[in-house]
């Protein structure tokens, strides 16, 4: 039975009242801001590994200037209001502040408190396991990574071009087509491809695996990894598939 929740947005502070069957990962459901689930779990999962458990309206988080993080390509919803209160930067890949967490440099080395990565490690080029790597070497002892990627329960991470290394996307008979030459000079062409944001856009590389993300971060030197498919009803989030919800690894 469909019923309507009451939640303020933990993003803009806003009240809103939703339909129980509208809480889609990634449905726009609060009327002010436009949040999602997935993003509001990533303004939960920030203020509770930082305020001792506390979940706070992001107006509402105590001011913290010396705690130092970072996003990577965040919604411009929270990324514009997390400065007000913390030490905040979001970087981007292709742009200016830049950041290759790939290869990360080396001033940023052990300087942060918190990383927010929602929804870009699929999109990494292979190995992924760099990325994993260049987070942790971000981070402070006892920093943390607050991480979003679609995932399933398979055993291992599908990699969708596992040989790539230089590689084309093209347009052919108007569909896009990836043409791929390996290592030792053979040509691939790959036809099925996902984007994120539209065709063209921000091609997925992999599905991950549960089981794969605990793996990679363990091994990158990540302490303790938690996935966290709890809902929170006071802050709008509310999770209504075990797939791809949001995981914390403390460094």
């Amino acid at each position: 039975m469909t019923t309507h929740l009451h939640f303020t947005c933990n993003v803009c502070g806003a009240a809103n009242d939703a339909r129980s069957d509208a809480f889609g990962r990634e449905n726009a459901n609060c009327t002010n801001c436009f949040s999602s689930v997935r993003v509001r779990s990533m303004v939960r999962l920030l203020s509770l590994y930082l305020f001792a458990g506390k979940s706070h309206v992001i107006k509402d988080m105590p001011a913290s200037p010396w705690v130092k993080g970072i996003g990577m390509t965040d919604w411009a919803g929270f990324a514009e209001r997390l400065p007000e209160k913390l030490d905040y930067e979001n970087t981007f890949y292709t742009r200016e502040p830049r950041l290759d967490i790939t290869n990360p440099p080396s001033d940023r080395i052990g300087t942060l408190d918190f990383i927010l990565s929602s929804d870009v490690f699929e999109h990494v080029e292979a190995p992924v396991e760099r990325a994993f790597q260049g987070a942790a070497s971000l981070l402070k002892p006892g920093g943390f990574m607050v991480l979003t990627v679609p995932f399933g329960f398979d055993d291992e991470t599908a990699e969708h071009f596992p040989e790539l290394f230089k590689y084309r996307i093209l347009d052919k008979g108007g569909r896009q087509v990836l043409v791929n030459t390996t290592r030792d000079g053979r040509t691939q062409e790959y036809t099925e491809l996902c984007f994120h944001g539209g065709e063209g856009a921000t091609l997925e590389m992999r599905l991950f695996s549960q089981n794969s993300l605990r793996r990679l971060c363990r091994e990158a030197g990540f302490s303790k990894v938690t996935f966290h498919g709890e809902s929170d009803l006071e802050s709008g989030v509310i999770w209504t598939t075990p797939w791809s919800v949001p995981l914390v690894a403390i460094r």
